[in-house]
């Protein structure tokens, strides 16, 4: 996926600045696709010389003007036909499964540290998500009912929660078998 994409796709939910833009990709969008705010500028700037975004000056009291960016006729058309395309299945290219292979080679308990950071990392992103869903979703301050979008945002977050549910349990898992095979037989083993 393009950053094109997702920047129409954010833009369409609600036009907004450059740093309101990248604000959101910090909380929402960026959860399943990054970019930093240079790129994100960057972008933007072509988009608007392409045609697929308009931008327009908000005046503000006591700080200077922004740009609000707004997605055009064109830039609908552009995503509805990248809505149509077909994309690959993601493979799983994944460097720490590589090194839990790799540790058969070497001492299983030298790659601990590295899988229980990997865990705590996505705990901390598994509760993120978890509080997303409370503000955004579930909780008492949530649209009732839910727009269409709303729903699609929902269920793309729950997505994102059943993965981090899913590799926490892996990496569990794996901090098991790594304990398991660190651990010296015993006598009479």
């Amino acid at each position: 996926m393009a950053l094109d994409h997702a920047i129409l796709v954010s833009l369409l939910e609600r036009p907004g600045s450059g740093y309101e833009l990248a604000r959101r990709f910090e909380r929402s969008i960026g959860h399943f696709w990054t970019a930093t705010h240079q790129q994100i500028y960057r972008v933007l700037g072509r988009m608007v010389a392409d045609g697929l975004l308009l931008v327009r000056e908000v005046e503000q009291q006591g700080r200077p003007d922004k740009k609000e960016y707004s997605v055009t006729a064109s830039g609908r058309t552009v995503l509805a036909a990248w809505l149509h395309k077909p994309i690959e299945p993601e493979s799983l290219r994944h460097d720490l499964a590589v090194k839990i292979r790799g540790a058969a080679f070497d001492d299983p308990a030298a790659l601990i540290q590295e899988v229980e950071r990997h865990h705590r990392a996505h705990r901390d992103r598994l509760a993120h998500y978890l509080a997303g869903e409370e503000r955004d979703f579930t909780g008492p301050e949530a649209p009732a009912p839910p727009t269409p979008g709303q729903e699609l945002q929902h269920v793309v977050l729950r997505g994102g929660i059943a993965y981090e549910r899913m590799t926490i349990a892996w990496l569990d898992d794996v901090l098991a078998t790594l304990h398991r095979l660190a651990t010296p037989p015993g006598p009479g083993s």
